[in-house]
């Protein structure tokens, strides 16, 4: 368990990445998929709009507790049973949908798939972290963590565009129920490739042979300069959800309401761009200033979307939304994962991760209400209230580091002072004698 010159790829093995960026997918596509499903069966914007706020009910719900678990007992024994179970349960919800007469049985359902989620996105996070810290030099460490960040981000952010894109062209192509079919496919063999990969066994060995770090408490969580990462979060997820689901009446009224999964995956474009782009930016362009300036972006832009009246002019907005989402969201995991309490980084990835999908899924709810409703236009409003929260819980921020400047900066057990804008710089550890 040295510490090595060696880079972070092989230590983990070039395999790694690709199973855990595919192992993603399935998150991506639950809420769009289980919404559209809903939709298309039953023809209702509402009903699917309430299915997607219950699977991020149950994401909400268990993603605490599984982060708590996998810190406590490793990724391998959490990741595996529910991988399985997810899989299981994904491929059961068309059956269902199909054939049930109530709502009652098809919330039941996709509250357990988010329950069962397995949140690989934040896993990895973890595990790389973990990989960093243990096995590359500390000063090798800040910037593989930033570049990691970054890539993290990119890669979730391109799974979020992906996923709903795809589960618009198999709807379309196939079936409405081919994107969840395969989806289940994915969580049964990726997401348990993702869990029993090697680069897993590096964690395990260190808390085999004593040497993790100590586990901060619980309380450190619910600090306001990780609270803070928790509400912005919450707010790209408001953005997404309502975002989606406006955009589904929107092609309702134009034509067929599959086609929206499709034109949600224009705004992840630039978003995907712009997300791997980010780590080419200079560190003097500091987190904290990207935060706002990508999320006047995300607001400006979401303020055009509610203004268009054309289908060309909601592609042109959407395009440029997701110059706005992507950073944004890159920017915000990227501040997380210098801010994680030590042993709790797959907690406050979770956490992360939960506030995203649980408001994605309650914006999807409300948005349909209201598109139910016949006011399409009002629907289409509710993404700019989400990039506007974003906004100012990027200034709530500023002031949270403009007063922890102030005060003294924690050091952590490694031997790097970090302070809230998440730089690092090394001090001297101290005598183990």
């Amino acid at each position: 368990m040295t510490a090595d010159d060696r880079s972070l790829i092989r230590h983990t093995g070039r395999a790694f990445f690709p199973i855990a960026f595919v192992a993603r997918l399935p998150f991506a596509m639950m809420v769009v998929g289980v919404l559209t499903l809903v939709v298309s069966v039953t023809g209702s914007v509402g009903l699917g709009g309430l299915t997607s706020a219950a699977v991020g009910v149950g994401v909400v719900i268990a993603g605490p507790v599984i982060g708590d678990a996998v810190d406590r007992f490793g990724q391998r024994r959490v990741l595996v049973p529910l991988g399985i179970a997810n899989g299981l349960l994904l491929g059961l919800f068309p059956l269902v949908v199909t054939v049930s007469d109530s709502p009652g049985p098809v919330l039941a359902v996709a509250a357990a798939i988010g329950l069962s989620a397995p949140q690989a996105a934040a896993m990895s996070r973890s595990r790389l972290m973990g990989i960093i810290r243990l096995r590359l030099r500390v000063e090798q460490q800040p910037r593989t963590l930033s570049r990691v960040m970054s890539y993290e981000s990119a890669a979730d952010e391109t799974a979020f565009v992906i996923g709903p894109f795809l589960v618009g062209i198999l709807a379309a192509a196939f079936a409405p129920w081919a994107p969840i079919a395969i989806a289940a496919a994915l969580s049964l063999v990726f997401v348990t490739a993702f869990a029993l990969h090697p680069s897993g066994r590096i964690a395990a060995a260190a808390r085999a042979s004593g040497q993790s770090e100590e586990r901060a408490p619980m309380s450190q969580l619910l600090r306001a300069r990780v609270l803070v990462l928790v509400a912005a979060t919450f707010g790209v997820g408001l953005f997404f959800g309502a975002t989606l689901t406006s955009l589904t009446a929107f092609a309702q009224t134009a034509g067929d309401g599959v086609e929206a999964g499709l034109l949600y995956g224009l705004m992840g474009i630039g978003s995907a761009v712009l997300a791997l782009a980010v780590a080419l930016l200079p560190t003097r362009f500091a987190l904290r200033h990207r935060w706002l300036v990508f999320a006047v972006v995300l607001a400006v832009s979401a303020a055009g979307y509610a203004a268009s009246t054309s289908l060309s002019a909601v592609v042109v907005m959407l395009l440029l939304m997701g110059l706005g989402v992507g950073p944004t969201l890159v920017t915000l995991f990227s501040i997380a994962g210098y801010r994680s309490p030590i042993g709790r980084s797959a907690t406050t990835m979770t956490l992360l991760g939960s506030a995203l999908t649980l408001a994605q899924a309650l914006a999807s709810a409300v948005t349909g209400a209201i598109a139910e409703s016949g006011d399409v236009r009002l629907a289409m409003m509710l993404p700019t209230a989400a990039g506007v929260l974003v906004l100012v819980l990027g200034l709530v921020n500023l002031r949270l580091e403009r007063r922890e400047r102030s005060a003294p900066r924690p050091a952590r057990s490694d031997g790097a002072e970090v302070d809230i804008t998440g730089a690092e710089r090394e001090i001297p550890a101290p005598s183990r004698r």
